[in-house]
């Protein structure tokens, strides 16, 4: 069951499979497009996991074991691309909340998004070597974009766990906070970036913005109410 939640500019995506630990099956691929559906129009996205034991175990291989011809896995593996494509193309920023461990399919469901939170106990690993493959998803070239060629030839290749602080200190995570604080700071993350100017920061940090787009963008924030009224508070602040 893949569900979502729609707060003022904010969308929730919960991959709540507890029988699987939130594993991703084929009817989950297309909830998951139905959701990124729905949360159009959202100024920032969240995908995260029911429970506190995983976030993405990864695809669900009871249910993926039917897969058995060159055709049949080329078709699962662009198939769940392009979900984790859609994610990655969001206009919005988008958030994973490492609720729990990130493994496998579920590393490449995590940097699809812009950003990651982790609880400070979860573990997170491109371990499909250990299956004797590969990622699928689009993982490794995301991995390889997000720490270059050679780490992402190396944690993919040997399937390696990393915990969320060593994870942090590679760049593959971006913030930790203790498991007690998550569920607030991830939220709190989410809330400020639907509140400020991620939209309009995930447009201007793609790939070829030009000046001028990005000045425009600049120029919008700049004449909104929202601009003048904060000028207004920082300005009597200090009086």
């Amino acid at each position: 069951m893949v569900e979502l939640e729609l707060d003022r500019g904010l969308a929730v995506i919960t991959i709540n499979r507890p029988e699987a630990r939130n594993a991703i099956a084929p009817a989950t691929m297309d909830e998951l497009d139905k959701a990124i559906d729905a949360a159009e129009g959202a100024r920032a996205l969240v995908i995260t996991g029911a429970g506190d034991r995983a976030f993405v175990s990864g695809g669900d291989l009871k249910e993926l074991a039917l897969v058995r011809t060159d055709e049949q896995a080329r078709a699962m593996a662009l198939r769940m691309r392009g979900v984790c494509d859609r994610l990655a193309a969001f206009p919005a920023p988008v958030i994973a909340a490492l609720n729990g461990h990130a493994i496998g399919g579920g590393a490449e469901v995590a940097v699809a998004a812009d950003l990651r939170i982790a609880a400070a106990d979860v573990k997170i690993g491109f371990t499909q070597a250990t299956l004797a493959i590969m990622p699928a998803w689009g993982g490794a070239e995301r991995l390889a974009a997000l720490l270059g060629r050679g780490r992402a030839i190396l944690l993919a290749g040997t399937g390696r766990l990393l915990d969320a602080p060593e994870a942090e200190s590679l760049g593959l995570i971006d913030q930790v906070v203790p498991r007690a604080d998550f569920a607030d700071a991830w939220r709190a993350l989410a809330r400020s970036l639907t509140d400020g100017p991620g939209l309009e920061l995930k447009r201007v940090t793609a790939p070829g913005v030009t000046a001028e787009e990005s000045a425009a963008e600049f120029a919008r924030l700049w004449v909104a109410d929202a601009h003048w009224a904060a000028v207004e508070k920082a300005t009597n602040r200090r009086k």
